[in-house]
């Protein structure tokens, strides 16, 4: 605020085209007063800081520099999200005024956590962890008043857990996320942290394995999803790429000479692949992907599998079987995406072969 007022003095007084001897003069002064302010040695009285306001005809807040702030709820929030976004440290002592403001409002007490858990895992500063934890168990108290859908009781407790693992409470953290774990949505990380103590690895087996299990499914459906995006866009490049990638990844997880219902998918994926070779006039490449989507129908019709205990690092998983609504053969499966296209080009090539 000083600061602002004394440049602001010798802004408004360069405006008027005044030394500090002549505006001195004006307010009755000595030059050296002047000098003072403008240089942030003193700072006028709150009597001549007013007479100074009148004197540039402006108000003593703009004067000052003070800007007022939009302190509504909705604004406030936002605030805090920027301090957050922008990593501004003064942000935690703005989240206690608002804190103040607002105790009992669901936005601004997680929206404070928040601030507090970001700063105290970049510090290793304790004291603000546990203040993120005070806040964060608030925020569950005060959930019926949220309304983002991407905020729950389960990922609340999952942001507790990231603050235990900081403060080095590792049980508190997974008896939490073991608790709050409902559709597995936390196996990768229970899993994770019972990998790093040596003496409990053996236990983060079944939770890894499963935690596997549901990002192959999701993994599979992101390809699907950025491949079909690309070739909306014409894209076709992008859409073998993926695909590529895709398939290079799942093979990864195949046991050799074993079948697994990732066969099924492996050649759903080459079928797509063909479709968009075709697209790029890849005509040769397109006939190599449907033979390769024909030989791991063929492989796994011979010998279908419908657990998991063919794919690699699965471990300790009671017998799990696959559903899909691809078809009960993968040749089927086969034969409903290509008909799915609609592409007379793909349909022949399919046909000859």
């Amino acid at each position: 605020m000083e600061m602002m007022l004394a440049e602001n003095i010798r802004m408004y007084r360069k405006k008027k085209r005044l030394t500090q001897e002549q505006l001195a003069a004006d307010l009755g002064v000595t030059s050296g007063a002047v000098y003072k302010w403008e240089a942030k040695l003193s700072v006028p009285e709150l009597n001549m800081i007013i007479e100074i306001a009148d004197y540039f005809d402006t108000s003593v807040d703009a004067l000052l520099g003070y800007t007022m702030k939009d302190n509504r709820l909705s604004v406030t929030v936002q605030r805090l999200k920027e301090y957050r976004i922008k990593k501004e440290y003064v942000g935690l002592s703005e989240a206690e005024k608002a804190l103040k403001k607002f105790p009992h409002a669901f936005e601004v007490v997680h929206e404070s956590a928040i601030l507090y858990r970001v700063f105290g895992m970049e510090r290793h500063e304790e004291k603000l962890l546990w203040r993120a934890l005070e806040l964060l168990e608030k925020s569950c108290m005060l959930l019926s008043q949220n309304t983002d859908p991407a905020i729950s009781e389960l990922t609340l407790h999952g942001e507790m857990a990231d603050v235990y693992l900081m403060i080095n409470e590792g049980g508190k953290a997974i008896e939490l996320l073991k608790q709050y774990n409902a559709g597995g949505h936390y196996n990768d990380r229970i899993g994770f942290i019972l990998a790093t103590d040596q003496n409990l690895a053996e236990d983060a087996v079944p939770f890894l394995s499963m935690a596997l299990l549901q990002n192959i499914t999701a993994i599979m459906r992101m390809i699907e999803g950025y491949a079909t995006v690309f070739c909306v866009r014409n894209d076709y490049s992008s859409a073998e790429s993926i695909l590529l990638w895709g398939i290079e990844l799942i093979s990864g997880l195949t046991q050799p000479g074993k079948t697994s219902f990732l066969d099924k998918m492996l050649g759903r994926f080459y079928v797509f692949l063909a479709f968009m070779q075709i697209r790029s006039e890849n005509k040769d490449d397109a006939i190599i992907s449907l033979k390769r989507a024909q030989a791991f129908a063929r492989d796994y019709d011979a010998f279908p599998c419908f657990d998991m205990s063919n794919i690699r690092y699965i471990e300790f998983i009671d017998r799990v079987n696959a559903y899909d609504d691809l078809g009960t053969t993968a040749f089927e499966s086969l034969e409903r995406a290509v008909k799915a296209f609609n592409d007379k080009k793909l349909s022949a090539l399919w046909e000859k072969l």
